[in-house]
């Protein structure tokens, strides 16, 4: 049983409570925005702590962390989305894992993930990564790109666009990390009012991380990626949160 005094579970409270009132001040319903716990680091024992409490939406960005605690997760229900870069020789360790990869950026990957899902008869939500901010240190496709993409993905059956997702610009001007995150939101309207293939089912904007949320839900993010807020602060340089 969880002890009820664990700063977990004292930060998730207060993070819910953050979130549906982000999504109140927007005037949407605190329904409509999931949290998802971005686990990077976090031990199994920690992360089960959040699932029992009803954090059951949880994100990984490293194949190896998701494949070193699959067995303690295993019996507990969740949801495990994959947030990071991924590369073409970690697919197997993924595949079977996750139930959603937020970071699809090429078409090379798709074929990849196609390739692989075609011999179990597999299938995968998957989000396109888009860089909104230009920013060479991130990854995902230039807005411009999006919705090329998103057409283009109509030829992996496998795969299935729930949404886009998108890291939030690293500056202290909210105003334009907002407009990065409005930006992603109008690529999502965008697609849907030209009938693009996938778009009816491509609703999801994951943005918005620990340090900017309340912009996001603004801008009409379903789900919010937070590590920090939840699990308290961890090294520098880790942007996933």
């Amino acid at each position: 049983m969880a002890d009820p005094d664990d700063p977990i579970l004292e930060r998730l409270d207060r993070v819910r409570t953050e979130v549906a009132a982000a999504a109140t001040a927007a005037e949407r319903a605190p329904s409509d925005v999931r949290v998802l716990l971005a686990t990077k680091t976090q031990p199994a024992e920690r992360i089960i702590t959040a699932i029992r409490a009803g954090a059951t939406l949880i994100g990984e960005n490293r194949a190896q962390e998701v494949v070193a605690k699959a067995d303690e997760l295993a019996g507990i229900p969740h949801e495990l989305h994959f947030i990071g870069h991924l590369q073409a020789n970690k697919i197997n360790q993924l595949l079977g894992r996750i139930t959603c990869l937020q970071t699809l950026d090429s078409i090379d990957l798709a074929g990849k993930l196609q390739s692989r899902l075609e011999p179990g008869d597999g299938h995968l939500d998957v989000m396109i990564q888009v860089n909104v901010s230009g920013e060479s240190s991130k990854s995902g496709v230039a807005p411009e790109a999006a919705l090329p993409l998103l057409h283009d993905l109509e030829q992996f059956p496998r795969l299935t666009v729930c949404g886009f997702m998108t890291i939030g610009l690293n500056s202290p001007d909210r105003g334009a990390v907002r407009s990065g995150y409005r930006l992603l939101a109008q690529l999502r309207d965008s697609a849907r009012d030209q009938r693009l293939p996938g778009a009816d089912g491509a609703t999801e904007l994951s943005m918005g991380m620990s340090g900017d949320f309340a912009e996001a839900i603004a801008e009409g993010a379903t789900i919010v990626r937070l590590g920090s807020a939840v699990f308290g602060p961890r090294g520098d340089g880790d942007r996933v949160t």
